[in-house]
Parts: structure tokens; sequence; C-alpha cells
């Protein structure tokens, strides 16, 4: 059971980096100022340095999702908790990235967390602490990029260092900030996976968190194109100074919530400034983006029911 716990939490952050690493870049990309594969690898590569900084950060997101607070301690000890929680969130990242949907695995674990959790103990889920802990931070994120997105494009356009054309500064600081949005998001999301495999004995926590990184790396690199693509394309025109804007919205957000152990989604804080940048700009493709919302609002009920069953399967298998 534990090996298959291990291999789960593999898959979670194999999905994971190919969903979810181009959300940091996908602007360089839009807007033109590099190739869809060089925006990829600055992307992974910066999103690895964020997992390894998490090491030294991650104490308190660690803690958040191994589940503590939101379902009784002898559930958090059973390797079939674990492994259908990381089932649950694994299947529901790779579907939709099959699907090319840029979805959050914050959601999927905490879908995952409260499924399997109802499926092993009933009404012993504590939905206060739910809220308080991850439904919450989750909601306000995205409506909070939206609205500093707006704010900050418009403050650049008046001091002039959000041009629409590329210059050799803008591309410089539009590369950096998009580093930065990819390392704050190692920095938030590696550790959310690492918790699970805390279960496993003689796995550090930095141990854990390095699987994850890598894994998270190897999944960008193999299949994240058509989600890419949708970052990239399918949500809004973007200029380079756009793209600026955006991504130093994105990476100043996540890092503050990384900082104070708040689970928010890089996915819903990378897509909510990028639309609010081009509802400014009246550039926003609403059909799309309302198909993106869907999926997102689907996420959380999908991957619970997935670890729910899971859960219930694992348990009448007798799997040790």
């Amino acid at each position: 059971m534990l090996i298959l716990v291990i291999i789960a939490v593999g898959f979670v952050a194999f999905a994971n980096g190919a969903n979810a690493n181009f959300k940091g870049v996908a602007s360089l990309y839009g807007s033109g100022t590099t190739t869809l594969w060089t925006a990829l690898l600055w992307g992974t590569f910066t999103t690895l340095a964020g997992s390894i900084a998490s090491m030294f950060v991650a104490n308190g997101m660690i803690t958040s999702f191994s589940g503590k607070g939101l379902v009784n301690d002898g559930l958090l000890a059973s390797p079939n908790f674990t492994g259908a929680v990381a089932m649950g969130a694994a299947f529901t990242s790779i579907l939709a990235n099959r699907l090319g949907f840029p979805v959050s695995t914050t959601h999927a674990l905490v879908g995952a967390l409260v499924g399997a959790g109802l499926a092993g103990t009933g009404e012993f889920v504590r939905f206060s602490a739910l809220w308080q802990s991850f439904v919450f931070p989750l909601l306000f994120s995205p409506l909070l990029a939206l609205i500093l997105g707006v704010v900050i494009l418009w403050l650049f356009r008046s001091l002039k260092l959000a041009p629409d054309h590329s210059n050799r500064f803008l591309n410089a600081a539009h590369f950096a900030t998009a580093g930065a949005a990819s390392f704050s998001r190692g920095l938030n999301d590696t550790p959310k996976m690492a918790a699970l495999l805390l279960i496993v004995p003689n796995i550090s926590a930095s141990s854990a968190l390095l699987f994850v990184g890598t894994l998270i790396a190897f999944g960008a690199l193999v299949d994240s194109r058509r989600v890419a693509e949708t970052l990239g394309k399918k949500i809004t025109g973007m200029t380079p100074g756009q793209g600026f804007a955006a991504n130093l919205v994105t990476a100043v957000l996540v890092t503050t919530a990384s900082v104070h152990s708040l689970p928010v989604s890089t996915t819903h804080v990378s897509v909510g400034s990028m639309l609010g940048i081009g509802a400014l700009t009246k550039q926003a493709r609403w059909k799309n983006v309302g198909q993106i919302v869907l999926a997102w609002v689907t996420t959380v009920p999908c991957a619970g029911l997935i670890a729910g069953a899971a859960y219930s399967l694992l348990r009448v298998s007798g799997i040790q």
C-alpha cells in the first residue's frame, strides 16, 4: 500500500507539472516575446528552483495538506486514506490536462481530502476548518488577482512602463517576472503534494519535496503543450507590457501566500490577473474563460468522488 501511495503521489506531481508549469510563463508565449519551448524551459527551471526553496519554508503548507485538523488523526495514519487522496487528485489533473484545461491541483487535493474523509469518517470532516484554511483563500485569491491586474496595468500605462511593443528592458523585466511567478508556484504547490508522502516510513520532508519537485519538472517537459496553448493564446490577447504586469501580480500574490502558508491556486491567480488585464483592454475571450471556469467548478467534486470511491475500494481490497 505504501508503494501505491508513492506511485500515486508521483502521478499527482507529474500531472501538476504538465498542467501548471506553463502558467507563470504563459504571457511570454502569448505576447510573442519568445517561443513556446523557450518559455516552457524557463518556467520549468524556475519552478524547480521554487520546489527546492520550499524545503526551507514549507512546514506550514505541509501540515495543512496532510489533512491535519480537517479529518481525525486516526484516518490520517491510514495509507488507504493517503493513497485515495493522491489518486483522486492525480486522475482529476490528468483528465483536465488531456482536455487542455488549466485546473488547480490545489482544488483537486482539497476535493480529494474531503471525498476520502467523507468515505472514511462520514460526518467527522471538519467543514469549519475547510472554509478557514482552504476555501476562503482559494476563492479570494483570483478575485484579488483580477482587481490587481486592472490596477497594475493602469498604473504601468500611466508611468509608461507597459508599452505594447517589445524592447530590451521590457523583455528582461518580463522574463524576470515570469520566472518569479513560476518560482512562487513551485514554492506554493510542491509542499501540498509532498505532504501526502510523510506517512511513508523513513521519508523526510526534504526527500518528499525533492521527489515531488523533480516529477513536476518531468511532467512539464513531457506533456504540457495542450494547456500551454490554452493559457498562452485562448484567455486574452496580450502585449509584452501587459504580460509583464500580469506576471508581477501573480508572483507577488503567490509568494506572499506561500510565506504565510496560505494554499492559493497559482492557476486561479494567474488566470485572474490575465483576465483583469483582458477586461481592461477589452481583449478577454469570455467564451474560453467560461469553459475554464466550468472546469474549475467541477474540479473539487470530481476529485472528491474519485477519492471517495478509491478509499472504499482500497478498504475492501485488503491491500497492505
